[in-house]
Formats: structure tokens, sequence, C-alpha cells
């Protein structure tokens, strides 16, 4: 017959009975218990077991145990560990027996000494916002990254390194092999990204750095040459620059976090338990720091001083199981050295006069436990907790632990004769409400847990908060810093080449127009400007909106207003000075000129997505007359020409001329078709048709070569329009018609700048005469 009781995650644990069948033991009361444990009467089943060992002539290992674990979840911690100490000195206790006390420890610090609540299934909801998550307890150190730190190792950024996606992050971190995706944006990173030779330093950003924080990237600077070190063995000479960003910057988390890993690396353990202690008091709800000072003390064989920080690790993040383990670990080790050191006698009936509480008196389980139950005497500056600005970050180890005596509390010392069950029964009572059987068996210690001391300390709040943001000084930061090489004036959507320089994106646009060289250190851009990978860089944007928002706000504008210029459509119209154009009509266009690139950029930009296309002109540089053209799209070749395809809108008539940035621009006026009435209307509506059927004719009676060139670039003749008038432009045929026949540019000119469709038909049947007359039969 076995039975048990549950851990917290509802996990059935039995510890076996040594000999089942001996007499006094009686299965059905066992049975009892059993569900007495499954309901929650813990009581109840700590007297059954305890009847059931009354009735034996020798204690029985597995009862204790069993005994124990319910006295442990019943809040009668001292008694527990009576019961745990006879189990103890019949065989030794291995770590998995030691579960539920664990846990129970842990859970009375967390809710009544960290004030961090249970959730409602039973569960401690851990920091990192989740139940039943392992974690190694990373998670709680991000909410410290702030806009200049990289989101990849979480410290300032080192060679700070621009990729494609206008992200930034260290030059090392990308280098790393199993770095596929952005953290930010999840957007493939490309090779040219990740290749060592690949992406350079980002120059604004990495001077903005030295100049902001400058002793922390000299430490920073240290520090990755102490790793670089480390990976090449080089121990001391690694130590030694650690400890110079040390030096440098006292209060980094993981910068002392990583030197105590050296520490203990290089088997320095007093001097890891040192910068682990150091770490705990920075950061003193990080979970990882005090796994760190419990693996440096458990090293160092201080395993009474380790065994407390297991315990605060286990109370902050109960689903931590690897260190839940540890601590197990570390407690049955204590137990064993308690009872191979101690000379004790046979072991007697376990109720006659308190086994272990009259025979066993373990000074190891006394100091690793006694703290739980300090004295309200004991000062408050031995905790690890008691984050005043003036305590040096190197001070030794035991006396920044949370859970450390008093250096005068005699209770710690190897002479002391109380017992573990006295120091146990002062612990807070757990969760549930359960009170313990006796109440009087020691006082309540003070313990100045973490959060308490958070919330009531203002100047540990401040001490805390260096490493949780940096503070930006602002007489440091100019619009000098943050100016494009270019224009001379502060960055507009700044974006970063792949040789790590930064301009505007106008700019820089502008300057590949014309030369697909970088415009300070001439390297090629030619793969740069294939991929149009102009992506703004957000650690600039964002610099720019935080710190220098009112010069960032004049500077848009000024943008604005630009494009407001840009996109007047009578003022300033752009002018491609190409080919003749017609309303309606197709007019696809290989874009080439630096120029002409600018030009259909911007009206892109501007979103009017038109600009005016005329036939050059000796004299004025361009006709009198145009057409307006409509972009549909453009395709972009890696070497930055373009195919735009676009359509003809409306006719227009130049009132002068003008140029831009190298292209021409002109003030126009828009031309519509005079509207005719009555006798007028009847007589333009025969000629319309008539017209039409000649066209008709026309192009019926061309040979199928002709009509499939005609078809494949113009499509086929539109139908006649009901209501001629109905368009500023007049029917749509006859623009298809004046497209397709055989006419000089200047001859469609002449009739493109026609106010009356009634000129213009009569004008469309002369050619239309003339040409069939001319065609060869």
């Amino acid at each position: 017959m076995e039975t048990g009781v549950r851990s917290h995650q509802g996990e059935l644990f039995l510890h076996p009975l040594s000999n089942p069948g001996a007499a006094g033991i009686c299965p059905e009361m066992l049975e009892v218990a059993e569900e007495a444990n499954r309901a929650g009467d813990f009581n109840l089943a700590v007297e059954i077991y305890s009847s059931q060992l009354a009735d034996l002539q020798q204690p029985d290992r597995g009862l204790c145990l069993r005994k124990a674990d319910s006295l442990a979840r019943a809040g009668r911690i001292s008694e527990a560990l009576d019961s745990y100490c006879t189990a103890a000195s019949l065989g030794k206790l291995r770590p998995e027996e030691l579960t539920l006390l664990v846990e129970t420890i842990a859970r009375t610090l967390r809710e009544k000494e960290l004030g961090i609540p249970i959730t409602t299934n039973g569960h401690s909801k851990s920091n990192s916002g989740g139940d039943g998550v392992q974690s190694d307890g990373e998670c709680e150190e991000d909410e410290a990254l702030d806009l200049f730190s990289c989101r990849l190792c979480k410290c300032l950024l080192h060679e700070p390194t621009t990729v494609e996606c206008g992200h930034t992050f260290c030059k090392r971190c990308l280098e790393n092999d199993s770095l596929k995706d952005c953290i930010h944006c999840k957007q493939q990173l490309s090779k040219n990204d990740r290749l060592p030779n690949g992406r350079r330093m980002n120059v604004v950003i990495s001077g903005l750095l030295d100049k902001l924080f400058a002793t922390e990237s000299k430490a920073r600077k240290f520090w990755i040459e102490g790793e670089t070190l480390w990976q090449k063995q080089s121990l001391s000479d690694a130590l030694e620059k650690y400890n110079a960003a040390v030096d440098l910057v006292p209060s980094s988390g993981r910068l002392l976090c990583q030197r105590t890993e050296l520490h203990m690396e290089m088997r320095n353990f007093s001097q890891a338990v040192q910068d682990a202690s150091s770490l705990c008091r920075l950061k003193p709800l990080w979970t990882k720091a005090h796994c760190l000072k419990a693996t440096a003390l458990s090293k160092a064989g201080r395993n009474d001083e380790a065994l407390q920080e297991y315990f605060l690790c286990v109370a902050l993040k109960p689903d931590w199981t690897k260190v839940k383990l540890e601590a197990q670990k570390v407690l049955s080790e204590l137990f064993s050295s308690v009872f191979e050191n101690e000379d004790l006698p046979t072991p007697l009936h376990p109720l006659q006069g308190g086994l272990a509480t009259r025979l066993i008196k373990p000074p190891a389980l006394l100091r690793s436990l006694r703290p739980l139950t300090q004295k309200p005497g004991c000062s408050s500056q031995d905790s690890e907790f008691s984050m005043s600005k003036s305590a040096p970050v190197d001070n030794s180890s035991s006396r920044l632990s949370p859970l450390s005596p008093g250096p005068s509390d005699p209770a710690a010392g190897e002479g002391s004769s109380k017992s573990l069950a006295d120091v146990l029964a002062a612990l807070p009572a757990p969760p549930g409400g359960l009170k313990r059987k006796y109440s009087s068996d020691g006082p309540s210690g003070t313990f100045n847990p973490p959060s308490k001391l958070l919330r009531s300390d203002e100047n540990a709040i401040q001490t805390a908060a260096v490493c949780v943001g940096r503070m930006v000084p602002a007489e440091l930061l100019d619009s000098g810093d943050m100016e494009c090489s270019l224009c001379m004036r502060l960055f507009y959507e700044p974006v970063a080449t792949p040789c790590g320089h930064t301009f505007c994106l106008k700019c820089l646009e502008r300057c590949l127009d014309h030369n697909p060289n970088c415009p300070l250190c001439k390297e090629n851009l030619s793969e740069y400007l294939a991929t149009r990978g102009y992506n703004k860089t957000f650690l600039m944007e964002e610099v720019l909106q935080r710190y220098l928002g009112d010069e960032l706000a004049e500077r848009r504008k000024i943008h604005e207003e630009e494009m407001k210029e840009l996109s007047n459509l009578n003022q300033e119209v752009p002018i491609f000075v190409c080919t003749m154009a017609f309303p309606t009509i197709p007019c696809p266009l290989h874009v080439f000129e630096p120029r002409y690139r600018l030009m259909i950029r911007r009206s892109m930009e501007t979103g009017t997505k038109q600009f005016g296309m005329c036939i050059a002109d000796e004299l004025k540089g361009f006709a009198d007359y145009g057409c307006m053209l409509q972009v549909r799209d453009v395709k972009f070749f890696p070497d930055g020409r373009s195919v735009v395809d676009t359509i003809g809108v409306s006719r227009f008539k130049v009132l002068s001329h003008g140029q831009r940035d190298g292209y021409h621009t002109a003030k126009i006026e828009y031309l519509e078709d005079k509207k005719v009435d009555g006798e007028e209307l009847t007589e333009l509506l025969k000629l319309h048709d008539a017209v039409y059927e000649q066209a008709n004719g026309w192009f019926s009676s061309l040979k199928d070569n002709m009509k499939s060139q005609i078809l494949s670039h113009f499509g086929h003749l539109p139908s006649k329009d009901l209501d001629p008038q109905g368009s500023p432009s007049g029917p749509a045929w006859c623009w298809w018609l004046l497209a397709v026949l055989p006419l000089e540019n200047r001859a469609q000119l002449t009739i493109l700048a026609m106010a009356s469709l009634k000129d213009r038909l009569i004008a469309i049947r002369r050619v239309l005469i003339f040409v069939t007359r001319k065609r060869p039969r």
C-alpha cells in the first residue's frame, strides 16, 4: 500500500514504505490519509500518519516522509522538519524527496514576504507573465532595453549596423550564423546584412553613441574585447578587459553577470560571489542574478548560503524547474552532512521526546534557514535589497544576501543551541489560512524582500532606473549632429547605405540618378540601387522625433511646402520633352536621363502621378501645346532606368516656360472643346458619323501586317460616341486615329491644339482623303 500527496504541479509522488507489511501499519488508514491529502485536510493526514508511527517498534522512513510532506502542506514546518530529520537519520534523503519542502518554503516566501500573489488555480505567476512556463530568467531583463540598446545582445549598440529593413544592431550580433530574420519586423535578412564584409558600421549613429554615452561606449568596447579573448581561452587577458569595463560602468547588470561567469570558469569563486552579490543588490528581482550567486556559493563550498539564494530563486520564479532541482540537491546534501558529521545514537521512537529536536542541532542547516526568521533587531543594511547609493558595488558576499543573518546574531554560529525545528517554526504561514499548531515556537522575523524595499525606497528606485533607461544629455545633442551632408539640412526620412553613410532619402535618390556610387566614400552602390532598399533608419527617425522634435517639425513643414508646390498642376507642371501624346491613348516611356528620373519620382511622391508631354522646339525648348499623361505603372531596372506606363488625360496650352532641377516646367491652361447646339449640333453629328465611317473604311483597307502592328500598339478602333461633346477633349476614336495616321509631329500638334471638334473632324477627313489617294493600288 502506498499513499501520497500532490505537488503544486499536480503530480502525485509516493514515498515507498520501508516495510509495507509490518505489524502496526494499517492499509485502510493509509488510504484514508491519502484521501485526506487529496481533499486538502492535511492535519487529518498528519494525525493518521502519527498514529501509525506510534504503533511501530521502529520508525518507518517512508511513513516519516509522508507525515513530513503533510505537515509541510499544513504549514507546520517546524514539525515537518522533525519528521524529515527522522527520515534522514534512517536513510539519506534524495533530492526528489524534498520537492514539497522546497516548494512550500518558496511559496511562503513568495506570497507572505515578496508579496507576489498566487493565481486562482494554485500556481504562482512567474515574472515572465505566464504560468507553468519554464524560463532561464532572462526575460525579466528585457524591460531594461531602451532606444540605444541592441535587441539581440540587449546591450548598448557597439559598431551599430543598419540592415536593409532599416533596423540597427551590433555588427558582431549580425554575424551570428543562426540569425536569419530581423527580430523587429521578421523580414528575412539578406546575405549582405550578415557577412563580416557586408554592411558597414553606421557612421552617424556610431558618432552619436560616442558623444552621448562616451563612458559606456568605451566600456562596451572593453567588454567586447573581453568576450573575444574569452572565446580564445585567454582568460586572464579577458578578465583585465572585463575589469576595465566594470570600472567604467559598475552598474551594468549584464556586464557583472558575465564577469561572474568568467570568475567561475577561472575558479575564482570568492570573486564570483562578490560580483554576484553586487548584481543581486543592483537587480534584486532578477532571478538569474540570484541563481548566479547560488551557483557561485555552491562552487565555493558554501552550500548553506547557496540554499538561501536557491529558495529566493524558486520564490521569484516557481516554474524554473532547473533551479528547483538544484535547491533540492543542496538541501539533500545539507541533510546528509548533518548526519555524517554528528555522532548520533540509535534512533528512538519518533514521538518519545521529539527525536529531531533533542538530538539534531545542525549548524549548516541552521545557517541556511535561520535568516528566514530573522529577528526584528537585525539591521536592514545586511540585506541584499538595501539599495543605498553609498554602498560599494564590490562588497563581499554573504552580507549581501536577503536571507543572511546579521553578523552579530549568535544564532548563526556553529555553537548555536537552537534546533532546526525551532528555526523553521517561525516561518510565515503558507497561503490558505492554515495556522501552525505551535504558534509560540519562535518570533516571526523581519524579512525585507526586494519588492517591499523597491516600493518604499525612492532612492533605490532612482538607482535601479540608471540601468533601465539611458538619460540623453540635452546639452550634448544638437541638430548639427543630424544633418544630411548633401542638402545640409536636418535629416528627413534618413536612409543608410551599405557603406554606412546616412542621407535624406530624396537626396540619395537624386545622387544615384546621376552616379551609382556613394556621394561620400564613392563605394559602388549598384546592388543597393538594383534592390532599391531605401528603407528609413528607424533609430534615426526615433532620435529625431524624441530629442529634436521642434527642428523636425520645421523640417517637415518645409518638405510639405515643397511637395505642395510640386503638386500644383497649373503653376509649375513638369514637362517631359519627347514625343506626341493624345488624350485616352497609351504612351509607354523608357526613362533613363537623371532629370526625368527625378521628375517621374516627384510626380509619384506628390500623388498627382501626372506630368505634361510636349515635342521639342528649337527656340522655346518645347512646343506651346501638349498633353497631360497619367502614370499607371512604373517598372525599375537595376541600373536605375525605368519603363513608365502612361495614358493621355487632357490637352493644355503653355502660358510660360520654365525649369526646375534640370527638367522643364510650364505654367499651363487646359484646353476644352467648344460646345455647340441647335443646327450646328445637327451638322456636327452628321460630320462625326461620316468621318467615323471613313476612318473605319480606311483601317479595314490596310494590309494585315500593318493592322497587326497598329492593334499591338494602340488596340482596336474605339467605338463611335453617342455624345461626341460628352468629353472636353472630344471622342476617343479621333485621338486613336490621329495617333495611327502617318502624320508628322507638327501636323499632329496642329490638330491637338484645336478647340473645335468640327475643325478637328474636318482636318482628319482631309488627312484620310490624302492618305487614301496616296496609297498604292
